[in-house]
């Protein structure tokens, strides 16, 4: 039995939900001069936020949500559904450093892109993957996409994350903001209890991210 402990202990911390009481949404910082956005939704928050953050030209991480149109979403309403939101990460970055290209190309890299129900043992509509990218993004967006599926041969023809026009954004809780650096035991309890980088080495090799 004492071998099973820490196995049900991974399980029931698997799931990209706070251990703590909900905060407000901060307002989204304004966009300094010469810096650009980009939007992914990659599953839970937490890990598309901890795999962009820290790179060499981005300036920030922030965890949050796309994809509907009620204003100001909170966290419990997003996950009971019916509001069209997905958890997401706003990239800010300087293009002079770090490329657009650069961070799509990163992004593919931390989902599994042949499943169409969620993330790893995060499923339902709120973790199902995409990227938003404005008018002048999506060129861009969409030959990476189309690397990406070739990259993956055979299995890219399971490849169904689509490139959709970029809508607003809107920052969860300050529970959820650097959850990975803040809270990194219970992350890494997610993190395995989901066997993420099982399956994301199994799609990506050593290409993988996370």
């Amino acid at each position: 039995m004492s071998r099973l402990l820490p196995l049900i202990g991974l399980i029931l911390t698997a799931a990209c939900s706070p251990s703590e009481a909900p905060a407000s949404a901060a307002p989204p910082e304004p966009v300094p001069p010469g810096y650009q956005t980009a939007v992914f939704a990659g599953g839970c928050f937490w890990s598309s936020e901890k795999a962009f953050d820290g790179l060499p030209g981005v300036r920030s991480a922030v965890s949050g949500f796309v994809g509907g149109t009620r204003p100001n979403p909170t966290y419990e309403q997003v996950i009971r559904g019916g509001t069209g939101y997905r958890e997401a990460v706003q990239v800010t970055f300087d293009p002079a450093v770090i490329s657009y290209r650069t961070l799509v190309d990163r992004y593919w890299r931390t989902i599994d892109p042949t499943d169409q129900t969620g993330q790893f043992c995060d499923q339902g509509p709120s973790y199902v993957t995409a990227v938003y990218a404005t008018e002048a993004q999506t060129a861009t967006a969409q030959a990476s996409r189309t690397a990406a599926q070739a990259a993956l041969g055979a299995k890219g023809s399971r490849f169904t994350t689509p490139v959709y026009p970029a809508m607003r954004f809107w920052p969860a809780g300050a529970e959820h903001q650097d959850y990975a650096r803040r809270r990194p035991a219970q992350y890494e309890a997610y993190r395995v209890g989901c066997r993420r980088s099982v399956r994301l080495r199994a799609l990506w090799g050593d290409a993988a991210v996370g």
